[in-house]
């Protein structure tokens, strides 16, 4: 298998905007407590809608205004309105989405979603490009670790699988030249930190 040809595919799959979605389903495939159906689909719905297709839809818009030049790529200055976008319409999940307010793992976890689009933003006013790939990345993989413990739940493949798409992202980046390591530790940094100030809460 060449692993050039591999790589650039983890920069698609995990793409920050898929990481709120991968979360969530996570948390229901795992989740011990007894959770009605129809808050299942409500919450999948809510979360689509808010972290995928309404960033798709404006993305593509963004492009074709020529605000942003690619899906996966974007320079500092084409980061500013995704990235505000971004922290809204997680903004707009926490506030009125009511399944959230009875699921505290996944509040938290959206909570650190804002929290990390907002450092993100302080970055790039600080003419710093914080890998956004490995925040995301860095983020779900601190989540699976944080409903380990919360959970009591023995998920030591699903760890050891979480860093090593970690790893693999991170090549990713490298391989595909759009970030330096520095960028890379940065994002990994925010992404692992937003998730862990709010573990008090819920663990």
């Amino acid at each position: 298998m060449d692993l050039k040809k591999v790589l650039p595919l983890f920069s698609y799959v995990f793409h920050p905007i898929f990481i709120s979605l991968y979360g969530t389903l996570f948390y229901f495939i795992v989740s011990q407590t007894y959770i009605y159906e129809s808050q299942v689909l409500l919450t999948l719905i809510q979360v689509g809608i808010l972290t995928l297709f309404l960033p798709i839809s404006l993305y593509y818009l963004f492009i074709s205004l020529g605000i942003v030049a690619s899906f996966t790529e974007a320079s500092l200055k084409e980061r500013k309105l995704p990235l505000m976008t971004q922290a809204i319409l997680l903004f707009l999940l926490l506030k009125f989405s009511t399944s959230l307010n009875a699921l505290p793992e996944l509040f938290y976890f959206f909570l650190g979603g804002f929290s990390s689009s907002i450092l993100a933003f302080i970055c790039v006013l600080l003419r710093f490009k914080a890998s956004l790939h490995m925040i995301g990345i860095c983020s779900l993989g601190t989540f699976v670790y944080g409903l380990s413990i919360h959970l009591e739940l023995p998920l030591v493949n699903t760890i050891a699988f979480s860093v090593m798409c970690i790893g693999f992202v991170a090549s990713s980046r490298l391989y595909m030249k759009s970030h330096t390591p520095i960028e890379l530790i940065v994002g990994g940094f925010i992404g692992v930190l937003s998730q862990v100030i709010f573990w008090y809460f819920w663990l």
